[in-house]
């Protein structure tokens, strides 16, 4: 064997190990992501928190990670800094944050709190799809669906640990995350490596990020991905409050058990992670986006429908939803990395989740507001449908350009 070919094995066996720990990595640093969301009923009640308060609180990670993303890419920070000593610093500072929850600050305080949480977490997120797309040319949609579905069941983690520990209070919850945040740290520290195919390195232009917006291909890739992001968080954010007012309805026990189908519906996601990266490197990017979306929307039009039950059917659609919602998140991101200038991918990456995020913080906004104005949860998710068949269209017009030959090795 050439020492061509010995360095190419050695860098194919690498990187599927420094994918699984960055995984790991990733999955106990989200978990602060939604560990104050997954005791909001408690936190509710002890802080004595009004509507407009609860959803600052729900919204609070989701403005700091938009004003994390978008100070970033003004200052090219993903393309400039080591990334492992980035997110390591990153995820340590989200775990301080999210502790503070255990200091009762008061309502200010907490919102606060989640905030620089999410701030922090800007620092995790991006620069973890920069680097594990400098391992893979190929299989790189699979890659990335790895990334997004560790996020998710870090995201999922808090309503498992307070479906557990439903005989204690919420604090042991924010403990948990906090600690395992931490660890998370560390492994970005120790083993979060970028590989043997590098992006080239930013300096600061600001300019770059009109380049986003200029290019059509960027552009309509950018929009799917808003359609998609429209839906997602809204979706996380809102389903135990949902999943409880659905037990209510079936007479069914509501407090342990919403939290723990809440964990399952949003953690099966990583099927649907694993399955969109698989199918986006074989059909491609703008078919299994388009193709998820529908799908996803799909579920939040029909989920009404089974409210009052029966409740495997509820769970089921749930199930269906959590899979398909997340499913084609990894592949814009994907998307990004092959059609933007390799100089800027992580400007470009930045740019994208800053504005996603943005988004999200409107649409979890708006939800409990519908939810006042239309008398209840039931429907409260057809809100939603518009996102994804807003985005569906957008790749499917992506899919038409010239330029989409850069995705998935020409799948399109």
């Amino acid at each position: 064997m050439t020492s061509g070919a010995q360095s190419e094995a050695a860098n194919a066996g690498n990187r599927w190990r420094v994918l699984t720990l960055l995984c790991l990595a990733v999955v106990l640093s989200l978990t602060t992501w939604f560990s104050a969301t997954a005791i909001l009923p408690e936190l509710k009640q002890e802080l004595a928190l009004s509507a407009g308060a609860e959803a600052w609180l729900t919204n609070g990670v989701q403005i700091g990670f938009v004003i994390g993303a978008l100070t970033a890419s003004l200052v090219n920070l993903p393309d400039l800094v080591r990334l492992n000593r980035l997110m390591a610093v990153a995820a340590a500072a989200a775990a301080a944050a999210n502790a503070i929850l255990l200091l009762d600050p008061g309502p200010t305080g907490v919102v606060i709190a989640r905030v620089v949480t999410g701030f922090a977490l800007a620092g995790v997120y991006p620069p973890a799809l920069k680097l594990v797309a400098t391992w893979f040319t190929r299989d790189r949609g699979l890659a990335l669906g790895a990334v997004i579905g560790a996020l998710t069941i870090g995201s999922a983690f808090p309503h498992l640990f307070r479906a557990v520990l439903t005989a204690l209070d919420w604090r042991p919850v924010v403990m948990m995350a906090s600690v395992t945040t931490a660890v998370g740290a560390l492994l970005f520290l120790l083993f979060a490596k970028e590989g043997p195919y590098p992006f080239g390195k930013a300096v600061f232009e600001p300019s770059r990020i009109g380049e986003v917006f200029r290019d059509r291909s960027l552009l309509l890739a950018n929009l799917g991905y808003l359609g998609h992001m429209w839906e997602l968080y809204a979706m996380w954010a809102w389903l135990l409050a949902y999943t409880r007012a659905a037990l209510d309805a079936q007479a069914a026990d509501a407090a342990t058990l919403a939290s723990l189908l809440t964990f399952i519906a949003i953690a099966c996601g990583i099927f649907g992670c694993l399955l969109g990266g698989y199918l986006s490197d074989r059909i491609g990017r703008t078919a299994t986006t388009a193709g998820m979306m529908v799908v996803s929307g799909g579920c939040a039009l029909m989920i009404g429908f089974v409210f009052a039950g029966p409740l495997w059917l509820f769970m089921l659609l749930a199930v269906i939803w959590g899979i398909s919602v997340i499913g084609d998140s990894a592949q814009f991101s994907a998307a990004v990395t092959e059609l933007s200038d390799s100089r800027f991918v992580g400007t470009a990456l930045s740019v994208q989740l800053g504005l996603g995020f943005a988004l999200t913080v409107v649409a979890i906004w708006i939800v409990p507001h519908f939810v006042e104005w239309i008398g209840g949860w039931r429907w409260a998710f057809l809100l939603l449908v518009p996102g994804p068949v807003l985005g569906a269209v957008a790749m499917l017009g992506l899919r038409k350009l010239p330029e989409s030959v850069k995705m998935a090795g020409g799948l399109r």
